[in-house]
């Protein structure tokens, strides 16, 4: 659900260099790249931060310079709002296409009439404390009519997109990018462009996939899952006291049956197995039973949602609890309940086998 944000959003695949902000554009590598069968759409992409002022209100924005053909690298039109169509520049002005967050920062509205100052630093100039202003470049946004809305923070409260000769005008570069983005050809294996790639640019570069660009959004959420699996895991650790209870419950009312056993020619180690055996068939039926159990509910719970978030009034944006379920995860919990029980089961019926019996 997550990755289908940055979709919209995000390429396929993204070229960034391994040290400093910007690269030439116009490396003979990168022009290798526009030759290869797989990419359907090379954008070259330059973001810096900038200063935004709108009328008397201020905020620090990311400026990101893009090409003609960035609607056909991402599905933008899918997450734009407003009457406009997206448009970076015409022959007189160029445009700017913020993130709904940054709309509200400024109180700008969806279109707005006065223009964007955008001011960023020049290059290799000190600062002049006598006329600071003198030491950045000021140019103009105006609005297309329409803003984005990623729903995530970081793009709708700090990106502004333009066109690419903007941002370099602004910045004062010439052929240097940023970032190069690719979009491959359908049916297309992006690890293996990935792979070829990487053996054209050297190391050099750095190539991302959508999940790797959006590195530390999947990482919490990893850790989120590992959390629960854990706490989920300390909470069965104490219902195997149950187990427990049961177990020596079990061992105190068959005192007699033991002893039957014993005359009928039974040892210790064959009685010890009885009860140990009955220990672990208590722990798999119970894992089983619940594993049946929680996928019935997980399957039911994708297709009715019958758990929701709750009359939040817009505020989320599905309304019931997204459930995905795996078979990995299916069966390191099936093992985890087995491996739990087979613990607490042995030591209660070892002590309590050579204390009672």
């Amino acid at each position: 659900m997550v990755a289908g944000f940055f979709t919209a959003f995000d390429p396929e695949l993204k070229i960034t260099t391994k040290e400093g902000k910007v690269f030439d554009g116009q490396d003979d590598r990168i022009k290798a790249l526009r030759t290869l069968p797989e990419i359907a759409v090379l954008t070259e992409t330059l973001e810096e931060n900038a200063m935004v002022q709108y009328k008397d209100r201020q905020a620090m924005a990311v400026i990101k310079g893009v090409e003609d053909n960035f609607r056909q690298l991402t599905q933008i039109d899918s997450i734009l709002f407003g009457n406009g169509k997206f448009r970076l520049h015409d022959p007189d002005v160029s445009y700017a296409v913020m993130g709904i967050e940054m709309v509200s920062i400024l109180g700008t509205g969806i279109r707005f009439v006065d223009p964007l100052s955008i001011y960023a630093p020049k290059r290799n100039v000190r600062i002049n404390m006598t006329n600071p202003a003198s030491s950045f470049n000021k140019d103009y946004l105006f609005s297309p009519g329409c803003v984005f809305a990623v729903n995530q923070q970081k793009y709708d409260s700090q990106y502004i997109l333009t066109s690419l000769q903007f941002a370099r005008t602004l910045f004062e570069y010439k052929t240097e990018v940023s970032a190069i983005e690719l979009k491959l050809q359908p049916n297309v294996s992006s690890y293996n462009v990935k792979s070829k790639i990487k053996n054209i640019l050297g190391d050099d570069f750095i190539v991302n996939n959508r999940y790797e660009q959006q590195a530390d959004v999947f990482r919490m959420m990893e850790i989120e899952k590992l959390i629960s699996y854990l706490f989920l895991t300390f909470i069965l650790m104490i219902a195997c006291f149950n187990v427990i209870g049961s177990l020596s419950m079990l061992i105190l009312d068959k005192k007699d049956d033991v002893l039957t056993l014993r005359n009928l020619g039974a040892n210790n180690k064959l009685i010890t197995r009885i009860f140990l055996f009955e220990g672990w068939l208590i722990s798999f039926f119970g894992a089983l039973s619940g594993i049946i159990l929680g996928l019935i509910l997980c399957l039911i719970q994708q297709e009715f949602g019958i758990i929701t978030l709750g009359d939040s009034g817009g505020t989320f944006l599905i309304d019931a609890y997204p459930v995905s379920v795996h078979a990995t995860d299916v069966i390191l919990v099936f093992v985890t309940v087995l491996l739990m029980g087979i613990l607490s089961v042995w030591w209660p019926v070892r002590y309590l086998s050579k204390r009672i019996l």
